[in-house]
Formats: C-alpha cells, sequence, structure tokens
C-alpha cells in the first residue's frame, strides 16, 4: 500500500485494538468494521474508519491525480488533542479550532477601522486648531 494511507490504517487498527468491541466482547477487527458491530465502535474509530476508506478511495481518484492524495496524518491528530485545538478529519480547516478566547457575552467590541481614522482626523484638526 502507497505510503499515503499507512498512519491512517495503523491509527483505525489501533483503535480498533483498544475498543470494547476487540478487548471485551473478543471479535476480530475485521468484525467490529462489519455493519452490526460497526455501530458500537467509539466515534474516534468510526472517524478513522471513513477517514481510511476516503483515503484509498482518493488514491484512484482521477481529480487528484496532480496534487496526490493528501490525507491527515495521525501524528497531527496527536499535537492537536494534545494541544486542545479542534481537528476536522475532512474538508479544510476545523470550524471550532483558533478562536480568539473564551467570551462571556460581557466584552466590548472592537472598534471599527473608520472610527479610528475619524478619531486621528480629529486629533489632528483639533491640535493644528490650537496652534493657530
Amino acid at each position: 500500500m502507497p505510503s499515503s494511507c499507512k498512519e491512517i490504517r495503523a491509527a483505525l487498527a489501533q483503535c480498533l485494538q483498544e475498543s470494547e468491541c476487540v478487548m471485551v466482547h473478543r471479535n476480530s477487527a475485521a468484525d467490529c468494521l462489519r455493519p452490526p458491530l460497526a455501530d458500537t465502535l467509539p466515534t474516534q474509530c468510526q472517524q478513522f474508519k471513513r477517514a481510511f476508506g476516503d483515503c484509498r478511495r482518493g488514491m484512484i481518484d482521477m481529480r487528484k491525480r496532480f496534487r496526490g492524495n493528501q490525507p491527515i496524518t495521525f501524528q497531527k491528530l496527536q499535537e492537536t488533542e494534545q494541544s486542545g485545538d479542534g481537528y476536522q478529519l475532512y474538508a479544510g480547516k476545523s470550524a471550532f479550532a483558533g478562536g480568539k478566547g473564551v467570551t462571556d457575552g460581557n466584552n466590548s467590541a472592537e472598534p471599527d477601522w473608520r472610527e479610528l481614522e475619524n478619531q486621528k482626523y480629529r486629533e489632528q484638526a483639533a491640535a493644528g486648531a490650537d496652534k493657530k
């Protein structure tokens, strides 16, 4: 298998080995990926399953033949999990990561750039009027 899907495959295998389906119920990992048991998997394993399928599909997708298949790497997932930033397995940036901070609704809005320019103009005009 090409190297573009190896990390997601390893992450899926690790997640399956740590899941209840394999550890407690003693099913094989292949059985856990099939429909009756696939719904009992943790959300992260289901996401890895979806990402691995998308990665495999992307290897034969002719629309990606120039840029190549670019799946998210497992190391990046671990880094974002440890740092607290959100992550998203599919389609671009996460919707919830990179916010400005926690707000409680009582914060004042930043002044508009036009108001700042008007204020500078008024100060310059007042300074010019004081000199005359």
